[in-house]
């Protein structure tokens, strides 16, 4: 068996055990593997072409040749640099793979596999107009190939982001060039399929179309930047093949590690633990926010989700409530966190740990996560393939565009108040301060008003913090040290994301869950700003980087308000790096 899982489930065994027992007397697994679309809804649609995850690790064996073969002929043309351009799905896998499994000189050992000569492959999930200028400073641009992933090849992030790089290579190399430094990752039929072909990129790989974003590490979306890193991809897909052959319909329910990991998500989820907390190997810590998109966003509709905490160091006990799970992922001879997790499983917390041979194992954990989620929803009675509340961001952060275009500014009022650097946006009912009539609506200051808000973080809720900044080493401590200080706080889990990339994943699980979220978007002045090319051979711009970010973290706070959810925004005002400093110091 590929999948050691080992459970201490306390309390909840039982219901657990019943959940393993109804899935054999409905033919879980079977009907999983049939594609049996009534598993999760009677109809079959964003579920019967969305189940190619299944199989893809066996089907993506006979390219893996063609893979290597295509970083031989990078590796001989003279790039230096591969800089992936895409969004949650797109991005999540090949941030992953270039950080667990860094390129490196033949043989070198990552986490205790073995990795091929490789090329730097960054990814770039921002549209924050500080971090595409820092990347851009960082690339020898014209030894760099850009990889523009999309699943829909309208992404407007990814689209972006593209139109703005093609044009600066555009005017150093001409059109014709630029274009041999691009290579798409996308569905047949897409725009940027077309686009790729007009422009003349390098290589279109068209993926699989029956698999949806956060089910595609195993694609051609996670393998091309894999096989750019340097991952021998025989072995990760092996280790995925074995994973599924653990979870095949023959297995016996209490030995299928996938359907028992599905059973406890789900069960545990029901019974009130609906707080994933995972832990990880500092090696394989990067693993964690592709499990955290993945459970977001499939388990999070219809009234019901999953919360993933990624990032949170372990406390004692008596810090967390009766809504947690935790899992631990570790490499072997890892026990830093043992001691920790038996306390926890002591106080009657259920804890789940998996210990992998290598860093190529995650092969077999990318599908057991992806079996097990499935499993989860069926469970839960929801469609873990679909992701209805993404969209509504999206539809409120064009509104907000197309405002800006006709009138030359984003609609939004002023700050409720503002000192010491930061200006809070809120409303009365944000605040649980009742409507506007009421007198005692406006706090005095930032941080009574940032208090106020966080005291009603209490009985099962949890806190969001949604960072729209430039993804900077000082503000990554900050928002760890907060996250920490503010569950110490408060008893409540508190999670922290990139904006506008986790709009791709944890967005959906925001609007969709049971709405005990308390969320606070953290923006910033921008120091610098660039145009977005209107067309990816054009000067001609009508909206930046700047205004898209900002565009982006209106438009989600209008649909979080919209889902009936309390947001605040907190903007600092002058110095963004000591005023988020002093604010984790604070608390």
């Amino acid at each position: 068996m590929s999948v050691r899982l080992h459970a201490r489930l306390a309390a909840h065994r039982e219901s657990v055990s019943r959940t393993l027992t109804e899935a054999a007397g409905e033919d879980v697994v079977r009907r999983l593997w049939e594609k049996d679309h009534t598993l999760w809804k009677p109809d079959p649609e964003e579920i019967a072409d969305r189940l190619g995850w299944l199989r893809t690790a066996e089907t993506m064996r006979e390219q893996t040749g063609a893979l290597e073969d295509f970083r031989e002929r990078v590796l001989g043309s003279g790039i230096e640099q591969v800089l992936l351009l895409g969004m949650g799905g797109s991005s999540l896998a090949p941030e992953l793979f270039s950080r667990i499994f860094a390129a490196g000189s033949g043989g070198e050992a990552v986490a205790g596999g073995e990795v091929a000569a490789g090329l730097p492959v960054g990814v770039l999930d921002s549209t924050h107009p500080e971090e595409v200028a820092r990347r851009e400073e960082q690339l020898p641009l014209e030894q760099t190939l850009f990889i523009v992933s999309s699943k829909s090849g309208g992404t407007v992030e990814t689209l972006s982001l593209f139109k703005y790089f093609h044009r600066l290579l555009t005017g150093r190399l001409g059109r014709e060039v630029a274009g041999t430094r691009f290579v798409a990752i996308t569905d047949p039929g897409s725009h940027l399929q077309e686009l790729g072909s007009e422009l003349g990129f390098r290589h279109i790989f068209l993926n699989d179309p029956e698999i949806g974003g956060r089910y595609s590490a195993l694609s051609l979306f996670g393998l091309v930047p894999a096989a750019l890193s340097g991952v021998h991809l025989d072995p990760l897909l092996d280790r995925a093949v074995e994973a599924a052959g653990d979870c095949a319909a023959a297995v016996e329910p209490g030995t299928n590690p996938g359907l028992e990991l599905g059973a406890i998500l789900g069960t545990l989820a029901m019974e009130g633990r609906d707080k994933l907390t995972l832990t990880a190997s500092e090696g394989i810590s990067a693993f964690a926010p592709w499990v955290e998109q993945l459970i977001a966003e499939s388990t999070g509709k219809a009234g019901k989700g999953i919360l993933p905490v990624v990032g949170e160091p372990l406390g004692p006990p008596e810090l967390y409530g009766p809504d947690r799970l935790f899992v631990d992922l570790a490499l072997p001879g890892d026990e830093s966190r043992a001691e920790m997790l038996d306390a926890l499983a002591g106080a009657g917390h259920p804890v789940v740990r998996m210990e992998l041979a290598d860093a190529y194992d995650l092969g077999s954990q990318f599908f057991l996560w992806e079996f097990a989620t499935a499993v989860a929803g069926w469970r839960m009675g929801i469609q873990p393939f679909d992701q209805p509340n993404v969209e509504a961001a999206k539809v409120q952060a064009r509104e907000m565009l197309a405002r800006y275009r006709e009138e030359g500014a984003l609609p939004e009022s002023g700050p409720l108040t503002a000192d010491g650097g930061m200006a809070l946006y809120a409303t009365a009912s944000d605040l649980g301060r009742g409507g506007d009539e009421d007198p005692a609506r406006t706090p005095p200051s930032v941080a009574e008003g940032l208090q106020c808000f966080i005291d009603q973080a209490e009985g099962g809720r949890y806190l969001s913090l949604q960072a729209y900044l430039p993804r900077r080493a000082v503000y990554e401590d900050a928002l760890t040290r907060l996250q920490e200080k503010l569950r110490d706080l408060t008893g409540c889990a508190v999670t922290w994301g990139w904006g506008p990339r986790y709009l791709h994943s944890t967005g959906q699980l925001h609007k969709g869950d049971a709405g005990r979220g308390l969320f606070i978007q953290v923006t910033s002045r921008h120091e610098v700003d660039l145009p977005i090319p209107d067309e990816p051979d054009t000067d001609d711009s009508s909206v930046s980087f700047g205004v898209l970010v900002h565009s982006q973290a209106l438009g989600d706070r209008q649909a979080l308000h919209q889902a009936g959810r309390q947001v605040i925004r907190l903007h600092l005002e002058e110095d963004g790096e000591s005023t988020l400093q002093a604010l984790s110091v604070m608390y």
